[in-house]
């Protein structure tokens, strides 16, 4: 098996051992149980070929759930095979798709960790797969069409980490056109900043999904995603953190390609109030400053509507 190829460099035949911290509320498995409906799983793991953290090189796993993307999944899964980083666990989970999904997760059989394909509750529940799947100390989220935009991201991206201080590593992102890839329509964070002020999570999400590695300690404490989120997920899960927030570490990197669309294109009335619920549920602010904030996020959605002004 070629060597340049990211996720077969360090596999080992010992099956791994995961102790639980009993305060934990998130535990690890290797294999995931049989549900009903499942077409296939598959991958290094179901060979006995496995992954484990080192000491000088911290286990990533990246995490894609997919469903129907035949036409940009084979993009994803070759932008992770190219990183030079020595040490990457790649998981896919298929929600059931009925295109040419599993013909490409078969086709990246022997480079795949472990993928399923099987009818999930949605974006929350495969994200939550994956996370229980996950072996590594640092997680990271890339959809079925994101990509990696150079080889040597994941190695810049862990330049300098110390897995048992650094909670959240956060590096940018480009938007790019769904059909080119190459044409990047913004980057976010616009401009670096090597500090975070976590008061920006009051309006927005701004630390970027595709281009966030987070420690497992955060699930762990935190638990799993909220399935009831349609849209925010992610960004909820970090409000839960909003009162004893972790140092971020941030990295002027460009790490992650993600394509417009998705679910959430178009639907920007129903992502703010999905965001007005999540803030209230986790307290991060008096209830009367986050009305305000609502206000505002509202009125510039109403200007940005009257412009024309789109994603």
């Amino acid at each position: 098996m070629p060597v340049e190829i990211s996720t077969v460099r360090n596999l080992v035949d010992e099956v791994p051992n995961f102790p639980k911290s009993p305060d934990a509320k998130v535990s690890r498995i290797l294999l995931s149980h049989d549900q009903p409906g499942r077409q296939g799983e598959g991958g290094l793991r179901t060979q006995g070929r496995f992954k484990k953290s080192m000491p000088e090189k911290p286990l990533v796993s990246i995490l894609t759930v997919v469903f129907n993307g035949e036409q940009y999944l084979e993009q994803t899964i070759q932008s992770v095979l190219k990183q030079d980083y020595d040490n990457i666990e790649f998981i896919v989970i298929d929600g059931g798709s009925t295109d040419g999904t599993l013909n490409i997760l078969r086709k990246y059989e022997n480079v795949i960790d472990y993928w399923i394909s099987e009818p999930d509750k949605g974006i929350s529940d495969a994200f939550n797969k994956a996370v229980l799947l996950s072996s590594g100390d640092y997680l990271n989220f890339q959809g079925a069409g994101d990509l990696l935009v150079a080889g040597d991201v994941v190695s810049r991206m862990l330049e300098g980490i110390n897995p048992r201080r650094d909670m959240l590593i956060s590096g940018r992102v480009q938007r790019v056109k769904e059909h080119d890839p190459n044409k990047i329509l913004w980057v976010a964070p616009r401009n670096f900043s090597p500090s975070f002020d976590k008061r920006s999570l009051l309006f927005r999400m701004s630390l970027p999904h595709q281009g966030l590695l987070t420690n497992r300690h955060m699930f762990e404490r935190y638990g799993l995603f909220d399935t009831s989120n349609v849209f925010s997920m992610d960004y909820e899960h970090l409000l839960r953190a909003y009162n004893e927030f972790p140092q971020v570490v941030m990295k002027d990197v460009v790490f992650s390609a993600w394509r417009e669309g998705g679910i959430g294109l178009g639907r920007y009335a129903e992502i703010l109030r999905e965001y007005s619920k999540i803030k209230k549920k986790n307290k991060v602010a008096p209830t009367v400053v986050l009305e305000l904030i609502g206000f505002w996020s509202y009125f510039k959605l109403l200007v940005r509507t009257i412009l024309g002004k789109k994603d």
